[in-house]
């Protein structure tokens, strides 16, 4: 191995590689690092220069290497002491990836060398290994980002009119035989995939991770495979298993074409950890580098916090890590033209000495940053560390995954007692959790399913989990689903279970685009497909994690694209503003109205019920909308999950009509103009607008 290249100082910044024309400037933390080594591979892979880099400025090890070109790999070696009582875990004998590599080649081939400690000592992880790990280890690639973006465009969909469709780029496509490059960015951006979103309706695919991800070695071992991707090692790299080039700009392209058809792009971000785990796994990158500064590390400091529930939870509170997920922000937004992202147990991001804080100091860097200017951001409100649990907490401009909407909703139309009223919470926005500091009614993401959990199809064919298939003898994903198999478990022949089936999934799927907030849908809902009972396929890179385009559901997705072009057509139903039955100045009406079946109001009395079975909601635009934006109609929606009856409607103003658009009971029946007593059939939604009567 030689050393014996021409090295230039070079620039604490950009970190990472970065290439100018003529050469390449390499930058990586280590604080606690004494040297840091830059190996340089052939194209047979073989490690055939180290290099020691030069200089070191606020603890940023960099040097300027004339003569190096895109496409070159690369890695490092940090010394430093191996000391896991103290928090330090220095091996230069492992070779590391750059925390900033733009690409990754290869993948990891587990080998006991991978580990900084000898795996076979009895002193465990306090032992030291002096095995070369290079030969099991990917690669870092220097990389040329620049792309034609031509004319290309953010779609900037208000956030009170996005409709967020979760899709994950492997699955999306694996079972689609008319794509050739199926399973990929490129096959994501095809022709098929986009006609599908258009006609659907949907705003923005919101991808599960597609940051380099580590293959587990237990899921391995088993035959199965990280197949959701919450194992990021690489923040700035695309997964490459995603890429039928080989080349980054694949992601660009997907992205230039799904914004040219008015198509957001969503990423689902893992920044709580990283793939290395407890303080037994693997050393690949962070562990490496600077474990002390990377990790959040307990009271002794061998071991780790771990907030994430996965082993490890990265110190968002040191700068340089605060930094690394503010660039690989702002770097997937420059150079990926991406619309916004979705964080994987956000509360972890929110996290203080002193616990959760909404004013975190990485709340306020994401609120001030001027390229993060109108890109979206949503989280799931909790992680599984102390005071996890945050629904509602954050600040403007999160929204937030409901989870309270999700079981709450399921639970009303399987029957549960005292359901009614906290329906009637949810469909209205929750503003109990969300009305405060100025936040939007878009802030509830509302949901009855997603990649966590059942299918839509499931929720209403299986009481229980059916998780075999994941090896752990079915003691993995959740236990208490609020599902429904309506008579008997999994699939039938039975017409009648198949019927109830079918009213139960356009129910659900009422609810949730009916209601105030942002929709969400999880991919492959609209299509019927089923999961086999599997609520938690997050190692099921076959058949059972793809969506099934083989038998689709059609009926049903023509009612998706009927719900979606109701909400589209009715602001009423997406509103910025809360509706709390408060008068309006345009006409001095309430904006929200409960009603009875006579059309009365309700009554305390009428929610103390506890054989109500319905829940009738009028709503318009709310009080304190602005002249330019309020509407003089009304929307009734009416959901009712028990017998029929007869609705009486309230008289609608001179020279209006209350119009029926939406029957779940019968989809496909004609918008009826409705000037008498409506029937509101057996488990049904019924969705009105009052509109100019033309006859």
């Amino acid at each position: 191995m030689s050393s014996n290249v021409a090295v230039k100082p070079g620039r604490p910044w950009p970190l990472g590689a970065t290439y100018d024309g003529e050469g390449t400037n390499f930058a990586v933390f280590s604080q606690h690092a004494t040297l840091m080594s830059l190996s340089l591979f052939d194209d047979d892979n073989r490690e055939h220069i180290l290099i020691n880099l030069p200089e070191r400025e606020g603890h940023v090890w960099h040097g300027y290497i004339p003569g190096v070109r895109p496409g070159q790999k690369y890695g490092y070696r940090a010394h430093g002491p191996y000391r896991p009582d103290e928090g330090h875990r220095f091996n230069p004998h492992k070779l590391l990836l750059d925390p900033y590599a733009r690409q990754l080649s290869g993948e990891i081939s587990w080998d006991p060398a991978l580990f900084g400690y000898d795996t076979s000592a009895r002193s465990g992880d306090l032992s030291y290994d002096t095995k070369d790990s290079a030969r099991f280890m990917p690669r870092c690639v220097v990389t040329d980002t620049a792309f034609d973006w031509g004319d290309d465009a953010f779609p900037a969909v208000p956030n009170e009119d996005t409709i967020l469709y979760e899709a994950h780029v492997r699955g999306l496509t694996m079972g689609r035989a008319d794509i050739p490059e199926r399973g990929t960015f490129a096959a994501l951006a095809s022709d098929q995939m986009i006609d599908h979103f258009v006609q659907l309706g949907i705003t923005a695919v919101q991808l599960m991770p597609v940051h380099a991800f580590v293959q587990d070695e237990f899921l391995l071992s088993k035959g199965l495979a990280n197949y959701w991707g919450y194992q990021t090692i690489g923040f700035f790299a695309p997964e490459p298993r995603y890429l039928s080039t080989g080349q980054v700009a694949e992601v660009q392209g997907a992205v230039k074409r799904l914004h040219a058809a008015g198509i957001e792009v969503i990423l689902d971000v893992v920044y709580n950890h990283t793939a290395e785990g407890n303080h037994m796994g693997p050393t690949l990158s962070f562990r490496g580098l600077d474990n002390f500064s990377y990790y959040r590390l307990a009271e002794s400091p061998r071991y780790y916090l771990n907030d994430s529930g996965t082993g490890n939870s990265l110190n968002i509170a040191h700068p340089m890590v605060m930094r690394l997920v503010m660039d690989s922000l702002r770097y997937w937004r420059q150079v990926y033209h991406v619309d916004g992202f979705r964080f994987d147990l956000g509360a972890s991001m929110g996290r203080t000495e002193d616990g959760f804080d909404r004013n975190a100091p990485f709340f306020q860097a994401v609120r001030q940053d001027p390229v993060l200017a109108g890109a979206k951001f949503y989280c799931e409100p909790w992680d599984v560390g102390p005071g996890g649990y945050q629904l509602g907490a954050f600040p403007s401009p999160w929204g937030e995954h409901n989870d309270k909407f999700r079981d709450q909703s399921r639970r009303f139309w399987r029957g549960d007692a005292d359901h009614v009223r906290k329906l009637a919470t949810r469909i209205s926005g929750s503003a109990v959790r969300f009305d405060h500091d100025n936040r939007p009614a878009w802030s509830s993401v509302n949901m009855v399913t997603c990649h966590d959990g059942f299918t839509l199809m499931d929720v209403v064919t299986y009481e229980g989990k059916h998780n075999e298939a994941n090896g752990e003898d079915n003691a993995d994903g959740h236990s208490d689903n609020a599902s429904d198999n309506l008579g008997t478990e999994g699939p039938t022949d039975d017409k009648k279970i198949n019927e109830a089936r079918a009213q139960r999934r356009r129910n659900m799927m009422a609810t949730v685009l009916l209601s105030q907030g942002t929709p969400f849908i999880l991919g492959g809902d609209e299509l019927g497909n089923s999961q086999g009972g599997n609520n938690n396929a997050y190692c099921q890179d076959n058949e059972i994690g793809w969506i099934d385009w083989s038998g689709v559901d059609d009926p049903f997705h023509d009612f998706v694209r009927q719900m979606i072009r109701f909400r589209k057509e009715h602001p009423i139903l997406r509103q910025k503003r809360w509706l709390h039955a408060r008068e309006r100045l345009i006409d001095g009406v309430p904006d929200l109205f409960w009603r009875n079946p006579d059309g009365s109001q309700m009554t305390e009395e009428d929610w103390a019920a506890t054989d109500r079975d319905a829940l009738i909601a009028e709503m318009r635009t709310a009080s304190g909308t602005p002249e330019y934006a309020a509407l003089e109609t009304a929307v009734m929606l009416v959901f009712n999950r028990g017998k029929a009856f007869q609705f009486t409607l309230p008289k609608a103003p001179e020279g209006m009509v209350w119009v029926r658009h939406l029957d779940t009971a019968d989809p496909s029946a004609p918008l009826l103009p409705v000037k008498k007593p409506l029937l509101v059939h057996r488990t049904s939604v019924v969705a009105l607008a009052q509109e100019e009567d033309r006859g």
